[in-house]
């Protein structure tokens, strides 16, 4: 509580090659960090003895309030690569939503990569301005990586693209077809009961 009162929350540093070490950090700073590095941006963690190369690894917050109560920082090996999901920020209008009265449909919004801490991204961007038909997609393959970047996932999953609104006399017509059908069993089931009669 006392940590707190002065503006700050309880962290914790570890890695492979270090001892966990116990910190203070000031949450106003930490939410600015955060905000723009997100979990997947090494960050330079300086205190009065050391300074550290790490990844925000787990951010504890109150369930009532969403006040952060505790901070894991994690420091990888540089010369090892880590797995971290990476968001992907989609830039741009595509023209087949705004033109054809599409939607569009983002069926990945983030992916694992592979990386040395140093080259890990913020982010991915993704540049929708090329969906101009309903024919149109943006495949894993088709996102613009940095270098030294491996993504763990098939090369022609789809990413994103826009679907075709959806048409009522498509949907009408099988409804139309069903009561049909009904019609038909009904008329037989009583010719059946006029026979039996």
């Amino acid at each position: 509580a006392k940590i707190r009162e002065r503006g700050a929350v309880p962290a914790v540093v570890y890695g492979q090659k270090i001892k966990p070490v116990a910190l203070e950090i000031n949450q106003k700073k930490f939410e600015e960090i955060y905000k723009e590095s997100g979990e997947s941006s090494l960050i330079s963690l300086k205190t009065e003895n050391d300074n550290y190369l790490v990844l925000i690894n787990e951010v504890a917050r109150d369930s009532l309030t969403g006040k952060i109560i505790h901070i894991d920082f994690y420091q990888p090996d540089l010369k090892e690569k880590v797995q971290v999901s990476i968001p992907l920020v989609f830039i741009g209008e595509a023209p087949a939503a705004k033109e054809l009265s599409g939607t569009f449909v983002k069926n990945i919004s983030e992916i694992e990569i592979k990386a040395l801490p140093q080259d890990l991204p913020h982010e991915i961007r993704v540049d929708i301005s090329g969906l101009k038909s309903f024919q149109d997609r943006i495949l894993i393959k088709n996102l613009n990586l940095p270098k030294n970047v491996d993504i763990l996932r098939s090369p022609d999953d789809i990413v994103a693209q826009v679907v075709p609104p959806a048409k009522t006399e498509e949907l009408e017509k099988p409804i139309e077809e069903k009561v049909e059908e009904v019609e038909m069993v009904e008329k037989k089931r009583i010719e059946e009961s006029e026979q039996v009669e």
